[in-house]
């Protein structure tokens, strides 16, 4: 037998539940990773790697339990961080996308959006990461510190400074000019 054949590729079955598993996950990776990274290219982006990485690492993947969940935040978190440090990357951020829905009056919350966003890109990714984590996505310091593959300790400093830095931006600019603040922010 050669070497190729020596390899495990995913059966079928395995690739039928790995599709399975990415339409039931995919939507909320990828506004998980748009909260992130306030870019939804970006985010689709992450999400992508993260599912890549899946896929590879599928074959070994506990399914019971929230092995799969576990798995997939862990590498999306970390395909997020890794795509933030890339030199290319520290341009500007793109305008957000109106014109994608999330279920509500996407008019009367575009301006709170911006003025979040904008305040969150401030932030360095681990810190942003653990914002998100915490507050969006309802996780626990342990499931946060798991999906970020570092302790809890780290993720209870990185969160409170991140929350820090945020109070210091929106007590900085008041009730929030979000013109302003946004404005600033493409001049970096």
């Amino acid at each position: 037998m050669g070497a190729s054949s020596s390899r495990r590729r995913p059966h079928r079955r395995d690739d039928e539940q790995y599709a399975d598993f990415v339409d039931a996950s995919q939507h909320r990776l990828r506004r998980t990773a748009f909260l992130l990274t306030g870019d939804w290219q970006l985010a689709a982006d992450a999400t992508q790697e993260a599912l890549l990485r899946m896929y590879v690492a599928w074959p070994r993947l506990e399914r019971s339990g929230g092995g799969l969940q576990t798995y997939a935040r862990r590498a999306l978190v970390s395909a997020t961080v890794d795509q933030l440090r890339r030199p290319w990357r520290r341009e500007a951020p793109a305008e957000i996308d109106v014109n994608i829905a999330d279920g509500g009056q996407l008019e009367d919350q575009v301006s709170n959006r911006e003025v979040l966003m904008a305040a969150l890109r401030r932030l360095p990714p681990r810190q942003r990461a653990c914002v998100v984590l915490r507050y969006f996505d309802q996780f626990s310091v342990n499931e946060t510190a798991e999906a970020m593959g570092c302790d809890p300790g780290t993720v209870k400093s990185q969160t409170a400074r991140g929350l820090a830095a945020l109070r210091e931006i929106f007590a900085e600019h008041g009730r929030i000019d979000a013109a302003a603040l946004i404005g600033e922010e493409n001049h970096r």
